[in-house]
This record gives structure tokens, sequence and C-alpha cells, in this order.
């Protein structure tokens, strides 16, 4: 049996539907959902759902009852980062209660002088659950993936086509982008293949890119030229507050910009393109998609 955590967000319910794909009996497959009602369509395939969630220790017992392997899917609080680290402990000591007999944690990539990243404390919140899980005695996977390629329209706003300019703080830093579909995918591989005790795989594109690449990118699909435009971090902020943004998401992007301009994220490998038995869609490929 397989339980797969959070799996009505978007990786853990692409992990679900790829688990399918490849063959698995969603009778094999169960998962861990703080709202049952949103999980009708898994029940209705046969898929066995479980009501619990990461503050509630006796819940995840319950639920952890006779796996084999669990995906650990990172906590997405958006409380303070001690939060996250706490409720990935809590899966892991009641996963190790119950005597599971295999955990895969979706972690995320970090390059040798992370701690003195914009990031350092989410990155720190994945390094202590990792350390947690390697001292827990469970045999372990652990999938350090990249940053979700779909983060980068997020960055760019929806004005890019009106504005024709890309204004983002990251200066010159590249990252190595990658899909969370292909991430899921490749998460559902490791659960359904062998040779993955306790290894730590980094999953990323093989390619690292930069904004004034995208910039680029967006200009070849639209034909038209679009600039690509770094200010000072605190012009970036006045010109996100004067328009309004709330300022939890000032804060996000201020943070994520900062770290793509550290070139915290642009570590390439060749791992996920294995997995996938393909190379990892590009982030030119992703930008004729979606401006076409």
């Amino acid at each position: 049996m397989i339980l797969v955590t959070g799996a009505t967000g978007q990786f853990g319910s692409k992990v679900v539907e790829h688990l399918i794909k490849k063959g698995v009996n969603p009778y094999e497959i169960s998962v861990l959902v703080r709202d049952v009602t949103k999980a009708t369509s898994l029940k209705e395939k046969g898929i066995q759902i479980k009501e619990g969630d990461y503050t509630d220790h006796s819940s995840m017992v319950q639920a952890f009852q006779g796996l084999d392997k669990l995906l650990l899917v990172s906590s997405n609080n958006r409380e303070a980062i001690e939060n996250r680290t706490a409720h990935h402990k809590n899966a892991i000591k009641a996963a190790t209660e119950v005597g599971v007999k295999h955990i895969v944690y979706t972690s995320f990539v970090r390059k040798p002088g992370f701690e003195d990243s914009a990031i350092a404390d989410f990155q720190n919140s994945h390094v202590e659950t990792e350390k947690y899980l390697k001292e827990s005695g469970v045999s372990y996977t652990i999938l350090q993936n990249g940053i979700y390629t779909e983060m980068i329209l997020a960055f760019l706003g929806d004005k890019v086509a009106d504005t024709k300019t890309i204004l983002f703080p990251a200066g010159e830093g590249k990252a190595s982008w990658v899909l969370r579909e292909e991430l899921a995918e490749a998460a559902a591989h490791v659960l359904i293949t062998k040779d993955h005790i306790n290894k730590t795989y980094t999953l990323t594109n093989t390619e690292s890119v930069d904004f004034t690449s995208i910039a680029q990118n967006i200009s070849e699909v639209l034909g038209e030229k679009i600039d690509y435009k770094s200010p000072d971090i605190n012009e970036f902020k006045t010109t996100l507050e004067k328009a309004g943004v709330p300022e939890i998401y000032i804060g996000m992007f201020t943070m994520w910009s900062t770290a793509l301009k550290q070139q915290t994220m642009d570590k390439e490998d060749n791992t996920l393109s294995t997995f996938l038995d393909r190379k990892p869609t590009s982030v030119s490929q992703f930008i004729e998609k979606v401006y076409s």
C-alpha cells in the first residue's frame, strides 16, 4: 500500500494520477487529506481516503497503519517556517511508530552556501527534516526538487504582453526550472521502482535559465520585443506597494528574486531525465505553450 499526503494539492494529486497511469491499482493507493469533501474524485476511482493533517499526530498514526511506502509531500503552511518543520517531524514520527517501511520526502534543491541565501530559513526547514528522517531508522528517499517552472508566471505577472516589460529584481540569476507535473511523475516513478533505498536525488532541469532568456523566449512567441528590467529591490517593493500588491506577496517576490539573483537554484542535473526517460520540458517550450 502506498499513501500520498497532500493528495488534493497541486503536487500530490498529480502523483496519484501518475501512479495510476503507471499501472498501480487505485485500491493499492491511499491518501491523507484534511478535507474529505475535496477528495470525492479520488474516492470514486477506488482510492482509500484517510482524513488527517500534519498537526494531528493521532490522525496520522491511524492513517499510516499497514503502509509499505509513504510519500511525504512537504508542508505548504504559509505561517512560520518552523511550522513546516514541525509538520514534517510529526509525520515521520507517526510513520516510525506504526512501522511504515519506506518514506519518500519532497525536499528542495540546494547548493553549498545556501545558509547565506535569501531563502535560508526555507532551506533549513528541509535540512532539519532530512536529518530527522535519516535518524528515524526508516528507509528513505529524498527528492530535492528544483523550483517550479510554473512560478515564472507568478513572477512575471499577467501584464507582460501589454507592458512589453518584465520587472523583476533577479539580476542575471539563473535557475534550473522544472515543471511540477514532471516532478510528480518522477515521484511516482520512485515509489514504484527499486534501488532508491536511502538515496538523495537532485531533480532539476539540464539547463539553467535567467530572465533575460525568458524575455527573449516571450519575444519570439509574441513576435515583439519584451524587455527585462531588474530594478533595485527597494524600488521594486515601492512599485508593488503602489500597485496595491498584498504585503505577503511582496515579501515572497522579494525573497525569491533575491535568491535567484544569488544563484541559489542554478543546479543542473540529469537524474530527472533518467526517471522520466526523456528530457524535461524546457523553459522555452513552456513559454511557447503559455504565450502562443
